[in-house]
């Protein structure tokens, strides 16, 4: 079920009424390079997808948010003055109340909601459902409120309202990528984006011949209860060490890989150190992968997401076997030009870049081969690139 028309009618079914009812949507999104560097403030290049959130809604005369979805046998009822006690409660509808909690907080007036959420991005993928989730609502309750969100400053401030949301309603220390990717995509193009200060640039993707191909391993992860917020702290510990010999650094993204060089006795053992590592080497494959995608050189782009991979796997330590088979397997594929994990890790998804002549023999047997290897089947999605939230 995917259509306007069939989910409105499944609206009037879950909620009893047929009057009018407003309909929102939100992506998730594919960072193409940048991972684990965008809560140390360093640059990453996220792309909408269009796969994401459809939230159909219909403002109530009360207070309260009643919540579904097209997926769940569940219902969520819950009133505006008195979300704070649903906080860790909830199996799900937590983003949803997480963001009305932190808008009203910055001031927002908006009223109870009936709501209906149809999800097409595939949970635990590493393809940030959560951010389609928050941005689809949080462009809904400003509606509501009667905020211009066309704006792009008010979707900005969207964006930073649901990365409140996530730090301080679910509890992971997320960065701003994916909420900034799912508010302020842009079809066909990347969004070449500064996390320590939200200056962004759109970055054309032309890439000929070749395509995006997501392979989702499978392997569930909860970000929640994964070493996330573990690698945060330590980035942080590497982002203390050095300010101590280098003072004018605002961020660990403003170290470079000669710094951490320079100064490595000085972290307090090896792990800190390639953390450290890690997001210095990253930052500087971001600024070259947009280079050689405005000079048209896939190749290089290709050979960055492998070293992107490598690192991640070996100095961030965030990969896992499932991952890296297919990383692995899909980066010595003929007429591939790179691959890497997506997300958080610890599960989710590896991204390619592919010939579209090679696509269709990519997956069958990128896919025999990992099911033979871990008894886990892959899903693959041919990725093709959206717009962020709007009004439908």
């Amino acid at each position: 079920m995917s259509s306007i028309n069939e989910l409105k009618a499944l609206f009037r079914e879950k909620f009893g009424y047929d009057d009018k009812i407003e309909i929102y949507a939100a992506p998730g999104r594919v960072n193409l390079i940048g991972e684990h560097v965008d809560y140390c403030g360093g640059p990453v290049l996220p792309a909408a997808l269009t796969v994401g959130t459809t939230l159909l809604a219909r403002k109530r005369n009360d207070n309260i948010l009643r919540l579904m979805a097209t997926d769940l046998d569940v219902t969520v009822e819950a009133p505006l003055d008195d979300l704070e006690k649903f906080k860790g409660t909830l199996k799900w509808g937590e983003y949803t109340l997480g963001v009305a909690f932190e808008m009203l907080k910055a001031g927002f007036k908006f009223c109870g909601y009936d709501m209906l959420y149809h999800d097409t991005v595939p949970h635990g993928a590493g393809l940030s459902s959560s951010a389609a989730v928050e941005l689809s609502t949080a462009i809904c309750f400003a509606a509501g409120a009667e905020a211009d969100i066309k704006s792009p400053r008010l979707l900005t401030e969207l964006a930073l309202i649901s990365q409140k949301a996530e730090h301080n309603y679910i509890g992971v220390n997320c960065g701003i990528m994916d909420q900034f990717a799912s508010a302020m995509g842009k079809k066909d193009n990347a969004v070449y984006l500064n996390c320590a200060t939200l200056e962004h640039e759109y970055v054309p993707l032309k890439l000929g011949d070749y395509k995006l191909v997501i392979a989702n391993s499978n392997k569930k992860h909860a970000l929640g209860d994964s070493k996330y917020n573990e690698r945060r702290e330590e980035c942080s510990e590497a982002f203390e060490t050095l300010k101590k010999v280098m003072p004018d650094i605002t961020c660990l993204a403003d170290v470079t890989c000669a710094d951490v060089s320079e100064y490595s006795e000085l972290f307090k053992n090896a792990t800190i150190k390639n953390r450290a590592a890690h997001v210095a080497s990253e930052c500087e494959r971001v600024h070259k992968f947009v280079e050689a995608l405005k000079n048209g050189d896939l190749s290089t782009a290709g050979k960055l997401m492998n070293e992107s991979h490598i690192s991640l796997r070996d100095n961030f330590e965030v990969s896992c076997d499932e991952l890296d088979i297919l990383a692995g397997s899909a980066s010595r594929y003929s007429g591939v030009l790179g691959s890497r994990m997506i997300g958080a890790g610890f599960g989710g998804s590896v991204l390619s870049i592919v010939h579209k002549d090679r696509v269709d023999e990519f997956i069958s047997d990128i896919g025999q081969e990992y099911s033979g290897k871990t008894n886990l089947k892959a899903d693959f999605y041919i990725s093709e690139i959206g717009d962020g939230a709007r009004e439908l």
